[in-house]
């Protein structure tokens, strides 16, 4: 199994930037894609971007162009920096990843609110 560590969520003004990390440990040699959700209060949780074991991205279109995908193998971290922050951002982010042979895995979540 793989254990998933969120950090750098916090409330910036419209406009802003912010960078969140994630940290896996546990069954680390398996992952595949990592990425980040978000639910926004009172939606569901949608997908915001990802990135393989391989280095290549995909966003969102809501995201693409102000958010920034990338991933340290050797850190086993997963980082998204945020450019351009709209309150329409505001939201719990979860990082996840895909493992072989594991069900996929997220972490606790963090909260993430930009203020117009």
């Amino acid at each position: 199994q793989v254990q998933l560590v969120e950090s750098g969520g916090g409330l910036v003004q419209a406009g802003g930037s912010l960078r969140l990390s994630c940290a896996a440990s546990g069954s680390i040699s398996s992952i595949n894609a990592m990425g980040w959700y978000r639910q926004a209060p009172g939606k569901q949780r949608r997908w915001a971007a990802h990135i393989t074991s391989d280095g290549v991205t995909n966003y969102a279109d809501s995201v693409k162009g102000r958010f920034t995908i990338s991933r340290d193998n050797a850190k086993n971290t997963v980082d998204l920096q945020m450019n351009s922050l709209k309150p329409e951002d505001t939201g719990v982010y979860y990082c996840f990843a895909d493992a072989v042979r594991n069900p996929r895995s997220w972490g606790q979540g963090t909260q993430v609110t930009v203020s117009s």
